[in-house]
C-alpha cells in the first residue's frame, strides 16, 4: 500500500477482491464450471480482513466515539463468518448440494454488501483521520503482509 492511498482504499480495495472471488465462483458454477478454489481463497481473504479490522482498527475507533458503529460491525462480521462457515461445512461434503452453495454464496454477497455500503464511508474515512501513527503503521503493514492466527475467529461468530 503505498502512503498516497490511505488505509481508507486499502481496505475498500480488499473488499473488491474479496467480492470478486466470491463473484467469480457463482459465475462459473451458473455455467457449470464448479471451481472451489475462488470462493475459498475469498473466503480466506475475508476471515484475515475481519481479523484486521477487530485488532487493528475497530478498539482505536471504538476509543475515540465510534462505539455504536463498531458494535453494529461486530455484529455484522458475526453473521458473514458463521455465513462462511456453513458454505465451508457444505463444501466439505463428499455430495455437496451445489444449488445450496450458490444460495449460501448469493446470500454472502448480499450481507457483503449491506456491510460494506456502511463500513465504507463510515467506518474507514475515520480510519485515516483518527488512527495515531503507530497503529496507522502496524495496520498498513498487516494489509500488506499480515496473516490472521491459526485458529482466530471474530468476537461475534457464532451468535
Amino acid at each position: 500500500m503505498s502512503d498516497a492511498d490511505g488505509l481508507a482504499a486499502a481496505l475498500t480495495r480488499e473488499h473488491r477482491e474479496i467480492d470478486s472471488g466470491i463473484e467469480e465462483f457463482v459465475a462459473g458454477a451458473d455455467v457449470g464450471d464448479v471451481r472451489d478454489e475462488p470462493l475459498r481463497t475469498a473466503m480466506s481473504a475475508l476471515r484475515r480482513h475481519i481479523y484486521l479490522e477487530e485488532t487493528f482498527l475497530f478498539p482505536p475507533l471504538r476509543a475515540a466515539g465510534l462505539m455504536m458503529p463498531i458494535m453494529v460491525m461486530l455484529r455484522e462480521h458475526g453473521a458473514l463468518w458463521n455465513a462462511m462457515d456453513g458454505i465451508d461445512a457444505a463444501l466439505d461434503t463428499t455430495t455437496a448440494d451445489r444449488t445450496a452453495v450458490l444460495d449460501q454464496c448469493r446470500a454472502l454477497l448480499t450481507l457483503l454488501d449491506q456491510h460494506n455500503s456502511k463500513e465504507e464511508p463510515v467506518i474507514y474515512p475515520r480510519a485515516d483521520l483518527d488512527l495515531g501513527e503507530d497503529v496507522h503503521d502496524d495496520l498498513a503493514d498487516f494489509l500488506h503482509a499480515g496473516r490472521m492466527p491459526e485458529g482466530w475467529a471474530c468476537a461475534t461468530a457464532g451468535h
